[in-house]
């Protein structure tokens, strides 16, 4: 299974941190592939940056138009360009936003994000609203301070996403929390493994939904032929 990762970001070392992960959680069971987008914010933090990023996947969409993948996953939290690229491919598109939260709300659980971009709170909402977790969904607690800046700071970033997962928890109500952010992905695998409380992680949510999709089809199929049909 060949999968690629979009990151609507320009930052070329987030798409290789992103890829890693992804890569990761595949185990073998898929090659991955980074791209790039060529316009756009370094890192989305407000709703302008979004839309900018929105328009920058769906021009790149043209450069694997002749070699489709098997699956492509749009790493960045809004979604941003997912229906434009689900509209030019025939493969399973998932973004990273979408698989986490059809994780984080499996069986009628509760969940709320923590975040560094308080400027995205809306458009969050808005995300899970549209995938019908409106009743689940609890809040979205973000980070203090300038997000780039929090960024470049790996010890202070996880302290202060843990601080906003146990408000979420403490204060929301959430029975799981997503780290919500595609380049925050080793932040939340730390918070995965630090803190009791189910800690989804939107990278691997999203490479689990690609590959169940994917195998689930090829089981559909190899058990439809035994039958006969």
């Amino acid at each position: 299974m060949r999968i690629v990762l979009i990151n609507p970001n320009t930052s070329r070392e987030t798409t290789e941190r992103m890829v890693e992960i992804a890569r990761h959680t595949a185990g073998g069971k898929a090659e991955i592939e980074g791209l790039t987008v060529r316009s756009g914010a370094d890192l989305i933090t407000d709703e302008a940056a979004l839309s900018k990023a929105a328009e920058a996947v769906a021009e790149i969409i043209g450069r694997f138009a002749d070699d489709e993948p098997d699956g492509v996953l749009i790493s960045a939290f809004g979604d941003p360009g997912l229906d434009a690229v689900r509209e030019a491919c025939s493969c399973p598109v998932v973004g990273i936003a979408e698989a986490s939260m059809f994780e984080a709300g499996r069986g009628g659980r509760r969940f709320g994000v923590a975040t560094t971009t308080p400027s995205l709170v809306d458009a969050i909402r808005k995300r899970a609203e549209s995938y019908g977790f409106g009743g689940q969904f609890t809040s979205v607690r973000t980070t203090p301070g300038d997000p780039a800046a929090l960024m470049g700071r790996a010890d202070d970033l996880v302290a202060a996403l843990a601080q906003a997962v146990r408000e979420a928890v403490e204060l929301d109500g959430a029975e799981a929390v997503i780290i919500g952010g595609g380049p925050l992905g080793d932040a939340a695998g730390d918070l995965s493994r630090r803190l009791d409380v189910p800690v989804i992680e939107p990278i691997p949510a999203g490479i689990r939904l690609l590959l169940e999709h994917h195998y689930g089809r090829r089981q559909e199929a190899l058990a439809g032929g035994g039958r006969g049909t």
